[in-house]
Protein backbone atom coordinates (compact mmCIF):
# COMPACT_ATOMS: atom_id res chain seq x y z
CA UNK A 1 0.00 0.00 0.00
CA UNK A 2 1.73 3.24 -1.07
CA UNK A 3 1.23 6.22 1.48
CA UNK A 4 -1.27 8.04 -0.73
CA UNK A 5 -3.43 4.51 -0.66
CA UNK A 6 -3.05 5.22 3.14
CA UNK A 7 -3.96 8.61 3.28
CA UNK A 8 -7.35 7.88 1.26
CA UNK A 9 -8.27 5.42 3.22
CA UNK A 10 -7.85 6.88 6.76
CA UNK A 11 -9.71 9.60 5.13
CA UNK A 12 -12.58 7.26 3.81
CA UNK A 13 -12.83 5.58 7.69
CA UNK A 14 -12.80 9.26 9.85
CA UNK A 15 -15.56 10.11 7.23
CA UNK A 16 -17.19 7.28 8.41
CA UNK A 17 -16.06 8.33 11.71
CA UNK A 18 -18.09 11.33 11.47
CA UNK A 19 -21.04 10.31 10.26
CA UNK A 20 -21.68 7.70 12.98
CA UNK A 21 -19.76 9.61 16.60
CA UNK A 22 -19.72 13.04 17.91
CA UNK A 23 -16.82 15.15 17.75
CA UNK A 24 -15.16 13.11 21.26
CA UNK A 25 -12.33 10.87 21.82
CA UNK A 26 -11.66 8.85 25.48
CA UNK A 27 -8.30 9.04 26.60
CA UNK A 28 -8.11 5.61 28.88
CA UNK A 29 -5.43 5.50 31.94
CA UNK A 30 -6.07 2.42 33.76
CA UNK A 31 -5.22 4.01 37.26
CA UNK A 32 -8.46 2.71 39.26
CA UNK A 33 -8.26 -0.58 37.50
CA UNK A 34 -7.02 -3.64 40.17
CA UNK A 35 -5.21 -6.24 37.75
CA UNK A 36 -6.12 -9.66 39.32
CA UNK A 37 -4.69 -13.40 38.39
CA UNK A 38 -6.84 -16.17 39.51
CA UNK A 39 -3.87 -18.04 38.92
CA UNK A 40 -0.68 -15.84 39.86
CA UNK A 41 2.01 -15.98 37.41
CA UNK A 42 0.70 -19.70 35.87
CA UNK A 43 0.23 -20.69 32.96
CA UNK A 44 0.34 -24.09 31.22
CA UNK A 45 0.39 -22.98 27.87
CA UNK A 46 3.37 -20.78 27.11
CA UNK A 47 2.06 -18.60 24.56
CA UNK A 48 5.14 -17.70 22.16
CA UNK A 49 4.02 -13.92 22.29
CA UNK A 50 3.79 -13.90 25.96
CA UNK A 51 5.47 -16.73 27.85
CA UNK A 52 4.00 -16.00 31.03
CA UNK A 53 5.39 -12.59 31.09
CA UNK A 54 2.55 -10.48 31.63
CA UNK A 55 0.76 -12.16 34.19
CA UNK A 56 4.03 -11.51 36.34
CA UNK A 57 2.50 -7.78 36.53
CA UNK A 58 -1.15 -8.96 37.92
CA UNK A 59 -1.64 -9.39 41.57
CA UNK A 60 -3.25 -13.03 42.54
CA UNK A 61 -6.39 -12.82 43.79
CA UNK A 62 -5.96 -14.64 46.46
CA UNK A 63 -3.18 -12.26 48.23
CA UNK A 64 -4.93 -9.30 47.04
CA UNK A 65 -7.13 -6.91 49.31
CA UNK A 66 -9.96 -5.48 48.04
CA UNK A 67 -8.56 -1.35 48.02
CA UNK A 68 -9.30 2.40 46.74
CA UNK A 69 -9.72 0.57 43.07
CA UNK A 70 -13.19 1.23 41.36
CA UNK A 71 -12.76 -1.92 38.67
CA UNK A 72 -10.99 -5.11 38.31
CA UNK A 73 -9.73 -6.44 35.83
CA UNK A 74 -9.95 -10.54 36.66
CA UNK A 75 -7.00 -12.43 34.40
CA UNK A 76 -5.32 -15.58 34.56
CA UNK A 77 -3.41 -18.14 33.04
CA UNK A 78 -4.81 -20.89 30.73
CA UNK A 79 -4.41 -24.59 30.87
CA UNK A 80 -3.49 -27.04 28.20
CA UNK A 81 -6.92 -26.54 26.58
CA UNK A 82 -7.15 -22.75 26.81
CA UNK A 83 -9.23 -22.03 29.64
CA UNK A 84 -8.85 -19.93 32.41
CA UNK A 85 -10.22 -20.99 36.06
CA UNK A 86 -12.69 -18.38 35.97
CA UNK A 87 -14.47 -20.57 39.26
CA UNK A 88 -11.15 -20.69 41.25
CA UNK A 89 -11.62 -18.02 44.35
CA UNK A 90 -14.96 -17.22 43.60
CA UNK A 91 -14.74 -15.72 46.98
CA UNK A 92 -12.06 -14.15 46.40
CA UNK A 93 -13.57 -12.09 43.89
CA UNK A 94 -16.75 -11.21 44.80
CA UNK A 95 -15.11 -9.51 48.21
CA UNK A 96 -13.66 -7.00 45.34
CA UNK A 97 -16.79 -6.95 43.59
CA UNK A 98 -19.24 -4.30 45.95
CA UNK A 99 -18.94 -0.61 44.52
CA UNK A 100 -16.85 -1.99 41.30
CA UNK A 101 -16.49 -2.56 37.76
CA UNK A 102 -15.41 -6.03 36.17
CA UNK A 103 -13.95 -6.93 33.19
CA UNK A 104 -13.08 -10.50 33.06
CA UNK A 105 -10.57 -11.51 30.51
CA UNK A 106 -11.38 -15.40 29.56
CA UNK A 107 -10.33 -18.01 27.63
CA UNK A 108 -12.79 -21.10 26.60
CA UNK A 109 -15.54 -21.54 29.06
CA UNK A 110 -18.26 -23.68 29.16
CA UNK A 111 -22.22 -22.38 29.75
CA UNK A 112 -22.08 -23.80 33.60
CA UNK A 113 -18.95 -21.02 33.93
CA UNK A 114 -20.86 -18.56 32.31
CA UNK A 115 -23.92 -18.61 34.49
CA UNK A 116 -21.63 -18.93 37.73
CA UNK A 117 -19.55 -15.67 36.97
CA UNK A 118 -22.72 -13.74 35.11
CA UNK A 119 -23.30 -11.87 38.29
CA UNK A 120 -19.55 -10.38 38.66
CA UNK A 121 -19.31 -9.62 35.36
CA UNK A 122 -19.91 -6.40 33.67
CA UNK A 123 -17.79 -6.98 30.36
CA UNK A 124 -15.91 -9.93 29.00
CA UNK A 125 -12.97 -9.57 27.14
CA UNK A 126 -12.04 -12.30 24.88
CA UNK A 127 -8.98 -12.68 22.46
CA UNK A 128 -10.16 -13.49 19.03
CA UNK A 129 -8.37 -15.22 16.42
CA UNK A 130 -8.91 -15.36 12.49
CA UNK A 131 -6.88 -18.25 11.44
CA UNK A 132 -6.23 -21.45 12.35
CA UNK A 133 -2.47 -22.09 12.00
CA UNK A 134 -1.91 -18.62 13.87
CA UNK A 135 -4.05 -20.63 16.57
CA UNK A 136 -1.84 -23.34 16.80
CA UNK A 137 1.92 -21.71 16.21
CA UNK A 138 1.57 -19.34 18.83
CA UNK A 139 -0.84 -21.19 21.52
CA UNK A 140 -0.32 -24.57 20.53
CA UNK A 141 -3.57 -25.36 20.75
CA UNK A 142 -5.57 -27.87 19.41
CA UNK A 143 -8.08 -25.62 18.63
CA UNK A 144 -9.91 -24.20 15.36
CA UNK A 145 -11.48 -20.65 14.45
CA UNK A 146 -14.43 -22.47 15.30
CA UNK A 147 -13.94 -23.42 18.65
CA UNK A 148 -13.43 -19.22 19.23
CA UNK A 149 -16.70 -18.57 17.14
CA UNK A 150 -18.63 -21.23 19.31
CA UNK A 151 -16.92 -19.60 23.10
CA UNK A 152 -17.37 -15.98 21.57
CA UNK A 153 -21.30 -16.40 20.56
CA UNK A 154 -21.93 -18.23 24.13
CA UNK A 155 -20.10 -15.15 25.62
CA UNK A 156 -22.28 -12.52 24.34
CA UNK A 157 -25.53 -14.30 25.43
CA UNK A 158 -24.36 -13.13 28.66
CA UNK A 159 -22.59 -10.53 29.23
CA UNK A 160 -20.99 -7.46 27.04
CA UNK A 161 -18.06 -8.83 25.27
CA UNK A 162 -15.41 -7.02 23.33
CA UNK A 163 -13.30 -9.36 21.35
CA UNK A 164 -9.62 -8.51 21.01
CA UNK A 165 -7.95 -8.57 17.85
CA UNK A 166 -4.21 -8.64 17.73
CA UNK A 167 -2.13 -7.11 14.98
CA UNK A 168 1.04 -9.07 14.11
CA UNK A 169 -0.02 -11.97 16.81
CA UNK A 170 1.91 -14.70 15.01
CA UNK A 171 5.19 -12.83 15.53
CA UNK A 172 4.77 -9.82 13.91
CA UNK A 173 3.74 -11.79 10.77
CA UNK A 174 -0.43 -10.46 9.46
CA UNK A 175 -2.90 -12.83 8.17
CA UNK A 176 -5.22 -14.21 10.76
CA UNK A 177 -6.88 -10.46 11.35
CA UNK A 178 -9.33 -9.92 8.33
CA UNK A 179 -10.33 -12.80 8.52
CA UNK A 180 -10.96 -12.06 11.93
CA UNK A 181 -12.37 -8.80 11.25
CA UNK A 182 -15.06 -10.82 8.56
CA UNK A 183 -16.10 -13.26 11.00
CA UNK A 184 -16.74 -10.47 13.90
CA UNK A 185 -18.81 -8.29 11.01
CA UNK A 186 -20.82 -11.39 10.67
CA UNK A 187 -21.60 -12.41 14.17
CA UNK A 188 -22.06 -8.78 15.44
CA UNK A 189 -19.76 -6.54 18.10
CA UNK A 190 -20.66 -4.15 21.12
CA UNK A 191 -17.31 -2.84 20.35
CA UNK A 192 -13.87 -4.12 18.88
CA UNK A 193 -10.11 -3.68 20.59
CA UNK A 194 -7.25 -3.71 18.31
CA UNK A 195 -3.90 -4.37 20.21
CA UNK A 196 -0.82 -4.78 18.32
CA UNK A 197 2.21 -7.33 19.11
CA UNK A 198 5.33 -6.49 20.91
CA UNK A 199 8.05 -8.62 20.45
CA UNK A 200 8.62 -9.57 24.53
CA UNK A 201 11.85 -10.85 26.19
CA UNK A 202 11.87 -14.56 27.50
CA UNK A 203 9.24 -15.66 24.95
CA UNK A 204 9.71 -17.66 21.65
CA UNK A 205 8.84 -14.56 19.48
CA UNK A 206 11.62 -12.26 21.58
CA UNK A 207 13.56 -11.48 18.56
CA UNK A 208 10.57 -11.14 16.25
CA UNK A 209 9.54 -7.51 15.20
CA UNK A 210 6.30 -5.82 15.14
CA UNK A 211 4.18 -4.91 12.15
CA UNK A 212 4.86 -2.22 10.14
CA UNK A 213 3.54 0.94 11.32
CA UNK A 214 1.65 1.52 8.01
CA UNK A 215 0.42 -1.79 7.95
CA UNK A 216 -1.10 -1.57 11.44
CA UNK A 217 -2.83 1.90 10.35
CA UNK A 218 -4.20 0.19 7.37
CA UNK A 219 -5.86 -2.64 9.59
CA UNK A 220 -7.53 0.19 11.71
CA UNK A 221 -9.23 2.00 9.06
CA UNK A 222 -10.10 -1.33 7.73
CA UNK A 223 -11.76 -1.61 11.25
CA UNK A 224 -13.50 1.16 11.23
CA UNK A 225 -14.93 0.87 7.15
CA UNK A 226 -15.99 -2.47 8.13
CA UNK A 227 -17.98 -1.75 11.82
CA UNK A 228 -19.02 1.78 10.90
CA UNK A 229 -20.92 1.94 14.04
CA UNK A 230 -19.13 0.20 16.38
CA UNK A 231 -17.08 1.73 19.30
CA UNK A 232 -13.28 1.03 18.57
CA UNK A 233 -10.33 0.82 21.00
CA UNK A 234 -6.60 1.23 20.53
CA UNK A 235 -5.58 -1.35 23.34
CA UNK A 236 -2.66 -0.80 26.02
CA UNK A 237 -1.20 -4.03 24.18
CA UNK A 238 1.26 -2.24 21.66
CA UNK A 239 4.82 -1.50 21.41
CA UNK A 240 5.84 2.35 23.33
CA UNK A 241 8.51 4.68 22.01
CA UNK A 242 8.67 5.97 18.54
CA UNK A 243 6.67 3.15 17.65
CA UNK A 244 3.77 4.85 19.30
CA UNK A 245 4.11 7.79 18.75
CA UNK A 246 4.03 7.26 14.44
CA UNK A 247 0.90 4.73 15.30
CA UNK A 248 -1.13 6.61 17.77
CA UNK A 249 -1.87 9.43 15.63
CA UNK A 250 -2.72 7.34 12.81
CA UNK A 251 -5.46 5.59 15.01
CA UNK A 252 -7.48 8.93 15.63
CA UNK A 253 -7.13 9.62 11.78
CA UNK A 254 -8.45 6.06 11.26
CA UNK A 255 -11.52 7.01 13.56
CA UNK A 256 -11.19 5.28 16.76
CA UNK A 257 -12.95 5.84 19.58
CA UNK A 258 -11.07 4.98 22.35
CA UNK A 259 -6.97 5.22 23.04
CA UNK A 260 -5.52 3.64 26.01
CA UNK A 261 -2.52 6.09 27.07
CA UNK A 262 -2.10 7.92 24.55
CA UNK A 263 0.99 9.28 23.07
CA UNK A 264 1.81 12.94 22.79
CA UNK A 265 0.93 13.18 19.26
CA UNK A 266 -2.34 11.38 19.04
CA UNK A 267 -3.72 13.61 22.04
CA UNK A 268 -2.16 17.16 18.82
CA UNK A 269 -4.15 15.07 16.50
CA UNK A 270 -7.20 14.70 17.94
CA UNK A 271 -6.66 18.05 18.88
CA UNK A 272 -6.65 19.42 15.41
CA UNK A 273 -9.35 17.61 14.75
CA UNK A 274 -11.57 19.11 16.68
CA UNK A 275 -12.23 16.32 18.48
CA UNK A 276 -13.05 17.09 22.27
CA UNK A 277 -11.13 14.58 24.92
CA UNK A 278 -12.46 12.83 28.34
CA UNK A 279 -10.55 10.47 30.28
CA UNK A 280 -10.97 7.62 31.64
CA UNK A 281 -8.88 6.20 34.72
CA UNK A 282 -10.12 2.60 33.98
CA UNK A 283 -9.57 -0.31 31.74
CA UNK A 284 -10.68 1.04 28.42
CA UNK A 285 -13.78 -1.10 27.71
CA UNK A 286 -15.15 0.25 31.13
Amino acid sequence: MTTSDLTEKLERAWSVRKANFPDEITWSYPLDTAVLSLTGAQCALDCAHCGGHYLGGMRPVWEAEPDGSSSCLISGGCDLAGRVPVLAHLDRVRAWREGRQMNWHVGFVSEAEMEAIAPLVDVVSFDFVGDDATIHEVYGLDRTVSDYVQTYSLLRRYARTLPHVTIGLRGGVLGHEMPAFEVLQELGADGVVILVFIPTAGTRYAKRQPPAVEEVADLLAEARLRFPKVPLYLGCMRPKGSYRDELDPLAVQAGFNVVVSPSRPARKAAEDLGLAARRLRECCVL
